[in-house]
C-alpha cells in the first residue's frame, strides 16, 4: 500500500517551504496533497473586577468601556487573522496549481485548545501527515498538530527538520528497533519505503533474547519479516556502552550515511507536550534526516 493521500498543516504566517517539501513528496510518488492553513486566535484573559460589592457608577462606566474596547480589539483582529488566512490560501493555491498537482487547500481558526482534533479529524483520512521544519519549531502550532495528527490516529508522520532532505524513495534507510508495538507499527507503515530502499540497516542497542521480543538472535526476526516483503536488510547490534540510546542511534545513522529513520513514537502525555519523548526528541534536535514515525 502507498502513500495516496498525504496532509500537511501550515500557518498562515508561515513560509512556503513546509507547503513546497509536501508537494514535492507526493509528486514524487503521485499521491494527492491536502493543506490545511491554521491560525489560532491568541488566547485573551479576562480583566479581573475592578473592585468588589456594589460599584459606584464611575467604576461601572469604566468597566463597561474596557469591555467595548476589548470586543473592538478581538473584531479588529479576527478580521486580520481572516485577512492573513484568505491571503494564505490564494497563495498557496496558486504554488500548487503552478506544480500541477493534483491538491485541496482549506482553512481553519479555531481554538486553540481544538486544534488538537481539528487535525486529527483531518489525518484520520489521510496516509502520511508531513511536519516541516516551520511547524516543528512553531512552539504554539507544532505540539498540538503532532499530538492530533500522530497520538491521537494511529497514523504515521514524517518529519522534516531543518537541513533534512525529504524523500519518500531513499537509498539507505535505518530501523530503530526495540521489539515494541510502536516499532512494529512504524515498520508497517513504512513497508513501501523499506522495501523499495537499496540498504535496510535495523539497529538494536543492546539486545537481549527473550522469550517476549526478540529470538535468540535478536534482529533476525524483523529482519526475516522485511525480506519477505522485499527489503535488502542488514541488522547492526549495538552497544550503548552507557551513552543514551538517541546518542548511539544518531552516530549510527551518520556511519551508515542514513538518509532517513524508521522509528517508533513513544511519550506519555506530559512529554507530548515537548513534541516527542526521549530518544525521538533528541534524534529531530541532533541529526538533519527525516524521521518517519507511527504510534
Amino acid at each position: 500500500m502507498g502513500f495516496k493521500s498525504v496532509l500537511c498543516v501550515t500557518g498562515a504566517d508561515h513560509s512556503d517551504r513546509d507547503v513546497r517539501i509536501a508537494a514535492g513528496l507526493c509528486a514524487e510518488v503521485g499521491a494527492h496533497l491536502s493543506v490545511l492553513i491554521m491560525s489560532p486566535p491568541p488566547l485573551v484573559m479576562s480583566p479581573p473586577p475592578l473592585a468588589d460589592g456594589i460599584l459606584e457608577w464611575p467604576v461601572q462606566r469604566a468597566q463597561a468601556i474596557a469591555r467595548l474596547d476589548k470586543r473592538f480589539r478581538q473584531t479588529e483582529r479576527f478580521s486580520q487573522d481572516m485577512a492573513r488566512l484568505e491571503k494564505r490560501y490564494s497563495e498557496i493555491q496558486k504554488l500548487l496549481r503552478a506544480m500541477s498537482l493534483c491538491h485541496d487547500v482549506d482553512t481553519d481558526y479555531c481554538d486553540p485548545a481544538s486544534v488538537g482534533d481539528v487535525v486529527r479529524q483531518r489525518a484520520l483520512y489521510a496516509d502520511l501527515t508531513i511536519v516541516g521544519p516551520a511547524l516543528l519549531n512553531d512552539d504554539g502550532l507544532g505540539p498540538p498538530v503532532v499530538n492530533g495528527s500522530l497520538f491521537d490516529t494511529g497514523k504515521p508522520v514524517l518529519v522534516v527538520p531543518k537541513g533534512a532532505e525529504a524523500t519518500l524513495s531513499p537509498r539507505r534507510v535505518l530501523v530503530g528497533w526495540d521489539s515494541r508495538a510502536e516499532a512494529s507499527r512504524a515498520v508497517r507503515e513504512a513497508l513501501d519505503v523499506l522495501s523499495g530502499a537499496e540498504e535496510v540497516c535495523v539497529a538494536l542497542v543492546d539486545p537481549k533474547a527473550n522469550y517476549n521480543g526478540n529470538s535468540a538472535e535478536p534482529g533476525a526476526d524483523i529482519a526475516a519479516y522485511l525480506t519477505r516483503h522485499g527489503a535488502r536488510v542488514s541488522v547492526d547490534r549495538l552497544l550503548s556502552a552507557g551513552k543514551p540510546v538517541a546518542t548511539v542511534l544518531a552516530q549510527h545513522a551518520i556511519d551508515t550515511s542514513a538518509d532517513m529513520i524508521v522509528m517508533g513514537a513513544y511519550g506519555s502525555r506530559r512529554l507530548r507536550e515537548r513534541l516527542f519523548g526521549g530518544v525521538t526528541r533528541w534524534i529531530v534536535g541532533k541529526l538533519p534526516l527525516p524521521l518517519f514515525l507511527a504510534r
